[in-house]
């Protein structure tokens, strides 16, 4: 239970409005603190991978959701990036799954080409974190549709536009 209290100083700290929420822009800036560098965007994926009450910020609770999320990933890079810093293809594989996301090649050497920021086969944490950022929103939308949880979804064209214009992952 520390370190919900640490949790709760840093996300009081955060909310300077005391509005009981983070923005957008608040969440960004704590993460820059601690040298997490990540676009507005990956930013705003990770507010709505957590929003549960859908309301475009971030309550403590759904902050306290993130960092378990991001805790994982980072153990999980920590544990492969052997102290140099970076992790090459095969190792952002194992580390994947040691998040609990399995990929076949073709989507995973795709979504590797999309993350390798620099083009030079190494990923950072925060390239390894938008890449889980990114494959964690695309599997939270895919489940959104495959219902019956076959693996497998069917979408007609009025859901395939309203996922691509809404579901921004």
């Amino acid at each position: 239970m520390e370190n919900m209290a640490i949790l709760r100083e840093w996300f009081e700290r955060v909310d300077s409005e005391k509005t009981g929420n983070i923005t957008t822009t608040q969440l960004k800036t704590a993460l820059a603190v601690g040298n997490l560098e990540f676009s507005l965007s990956v930013v705003e994926q990770m507010i709505r991978m957590y929003d549960f009450d859908r309301n475009g910020t971030m309550s403590f609770e759904e902050f306290v959701a993130l960092n378990k999320f991001l805790t994982k990933v980072q153990h999980a890079f920590s544990d492969l990036e052997r102290g140099c810093g970076f992790l090459v293809p095969d190792d952002v594989y194992k580390a994947l799954v040691k998040v609990g996301f399995s990929l076949d090649s073709p989507a995973f050497y795709t979504v590797c080409e999309s993350f390798d920021q620099k083009k030079n086969g190494r990923f950072r944490l925060d390239d390894f974190i938008s890449l889980c950022i990114f494959v964690q929103s695309a599997r939270n939308l895919f489940n959104s549709f495959d219902t019956s949880k076959q693996g497998r979804v069917t979408l007609d064209i009025n859901q395939f536009i309203y996922c691509t214009a809404n579901c921004r992952i």
